[in-house]
């Protein structure tokens, strides 16, 4: 007898934002930037830190963040947490370096005595996460995990500080980004929202590339005034590149998958921005497949972003219809995608 190998279900989903959102007059008057030049250039209106725009105070940590989208997303899929059988986390703003942050959000969530892995990656984490975990579930080890994903990167931004003289590669990045968190219940049974993760694709593509994004670490050893700025971007790169690299995951996916465009009825694209977002869609042309994006509301948030697409996604398939969510990662030219179809 031939026994059936087990699917990767998404049974429930769960997202978590700081704070009220912050709009770009709001945010442009910390900066001394034009709001309507936000607008313009990135097409974003507004995001969430886990620090108060005005004091500087820290009010969330991720761990913290995590934890209320993991609960908001075993709420969602009626799992016990008693039925969880491992934990992965996707960041690339960990708390700390250790404790890793997937043990303290563990430890909130009363979990104990169950294996937790934390990638350290940016916004192809959470993808890389739901591929380590669609292993475990389809192989038989496991039948019920978590998957998170989130990012703090207000941890770069003292709004306190007058950032009018700073360079625009500087700026770019306090605009672009927001802090959040999401989480995704797998379990091998088509349980809670039913939607079945048919296929996760991973993959480095820049060896021989200088990085698009660079985020340090410091050490006590470095002295403050030979340390570089904390995070770097080669926006201008960035531009050029995602849309391409974005057709590429599409069409690598729906070939490997044996699907054909028109039966997409759902595409999750690329958020690096609202404008990016806009411009991905319209090279990458799939006019029949509807369009779930939340990166004009919610900022770039990294890892947690496909969860915040997810969710939304989730609200609106039906039965037998599929969706592919597509992500990129500048760091070293990462790029990944997964595919759901509604069970």
């Amino acid at each position: 007898m031939t026994l059936q190998r087990p699917e990767a279900h998404l049974a429930g989903l769960g997202t978590f934002l700081p704070g009220p959102p912050i709009g770009n007059a709001a945010l442009a008057g910390r900066l001394g930037v034009d709001a309507d030049w936000i607008d313009l250039f990135l097409g974003t209106d507004s995001r969430h830190f886990v620090r108060d725009l005005k004091t500087g105070e820290r009010r969330w940590s991720l761990a913290e963040l995590c934890a209320r989208a993991a609960d908001r997303a075993l709420a969602d899929s009626g799992v016990d947490p008693g039925r969880i059988e491992f934990a992965v986390l996707a960041t690339a703003t960990p708390d700390a370096l250790m404790p890793t942050t997937v043990n303290l959000v563990a430890d909130l969530l009363g979990l104990d005595q169950l294996p937790t892995y934390q990638l350290q990656s940016g916004c192809v984490g959470a993808m890389q996460a739901l591929d380590l975990a669609r292993g475990f579930i389809t192989s038989g080890r496991h039948r019920t995990g978590l998957v998170l994903g989130g990012d703090v990167c207000a941890k770069h931004f003292d709004p306190t500080l007058d950032h009018s003289e700073s360079a625009p590669g500087e700026l770019i990045n306090y605009l672009l980004f927001g802090d959040g968190a999401g989480t995704a219940v797998l379990t091998a049974e088509p349980t809670g929202r039913g939607l079945a993760l048919r296929h996760v694709l991973n993959r480095l593509t820049g060896a021989g590339r200088e990085p698009g994004q660079r985020v340090e670490w410091y050490g006590g050893a470095e002295p403050l005034a030979e340390r570089p700025p904390a995070v770097r971007e080669d926006y201008k790169a960035i531009e050029e590149s995602v849309p391409t690299m974005a057709a590429e995951i599409l069409w690598e996916l729906l070939d490997e998958l044996g699907w054909d465009a028109a039966q997409l009825d759902y595409l999750l694209p690329p958020q690096l921005s609202g404008r990016m977002t806009r411009r991905v869609v319209e090279q990458l042309g799939l006019h029949t497949a509807k369009e779930v994006s939340c990166v004009a509301e919610t900022g770039n948030t990294g890892n947690a972003l496909p969860f915040f697409q997810l969710e939304r996604l989730a609200a609106l398939i039906g039965p037998g219809q599929r969706a592919l969510a597509l992500a990129v990662e500048s760091s070293k030219w990462l790029k990944a995608g997964l595919a759901v179809e509604m069970v």
